[in-house]
C-alpha cells in the first residue's frame, strides 16, 4: 500500500467535495440530489463545525480520489463526542490502492483529535467490500455488553 496525501478540506475545496460525493451518488444510481443542490450542501456543511471532510490523493496524484465525510454530536450515552462516518467514496482509478484504508485511519485519527468517544456508520450489506475494510478497523454490528445485534434503523420523514 502506497502513501497517499489526506487532509481536511477547506472552503477552497468544495468542488473536490462535490466532484466527489456526486461520484458516490452516481456510483449508487441515484438522481439526487441534483447537482445544484449537492454543491450548496457541500458548502453549508464546509462551514459547520460539526463536519468535517478529508480529502485523499493518490500517492503522486494532485488531484483526490477520495471523500470521507465526518459528523459530530454529543452523545450523551457516553458523555462525550460521538463521531459518525457517514459517506467513504474512493474512485474507481484509486481502488484497490489502499487510499480507502487510509482515510477510514485519518477519519479515526481526526476523530480522536475531536474528542469522540465513539465513531459509528451505517454500510450497505451489498457492499461487501466496504463491510470487509471497516471490520478490519474493529468496526462491528455486534455489541457484546448487551449481549444483541445492533442494525441502524431509519424513518424518512
Amino acid at each position: 500500500m502506497s502513501a497517499a496525501r489526506i487532509w481536511l478540506a477547506g472552503e477552497a475545496d468544495a468542488a473536490h467535495v462535490t466532484r466527489l460525493l456526486r461520484g458516490f451518488r452516481d456510483w449508487w444510481g441515484y438522481a439526487s440530489p441534483p447537482d445544484d443542490a449537492l454543491a450548496r450542501g457541500v458548502e453549508r456543511l464546509l462551514g459547520d463545525e460539526n463536519t468535517d471532510f478529508l480529502l485523499g490523493a493518490a500517492d503522486g496524484a494532485t488531484s483526490p480520489a477520495g471523500v470521507c465525510a465526518l459528523r459530530y454530536r454529543y452523545g450523551v450515552w457516553l458523555d462525550g463526542i460521538d463521531c459518525c462516518l457517514e459517506d467513504l467514496f474512493v474512485e474507481e482509478s484509486a481502488r484497490g490502492s489502499g487510499l480507502g484504508a487510509q482515510l477510514v485511519q485519518a477519519a479515526i485519527e481526526r476523530a480522536r483529535e475531536r474528542g469522540s468517544r465513539r465513531m459509528e456508520l451505517d454500510v450497505n450489506d451489498a457492499n461487501e467490500p466496504a463491510r470487509r475494510l471497516y471490520e478490519r478497523f474493529g468496526f462491528s454490528s455486534h455489541v457484546p455488553e448487551l449481549g444483541a445485534d445492533n442494525r441502524f434503523m431509519r424513518l424518512r420523514l
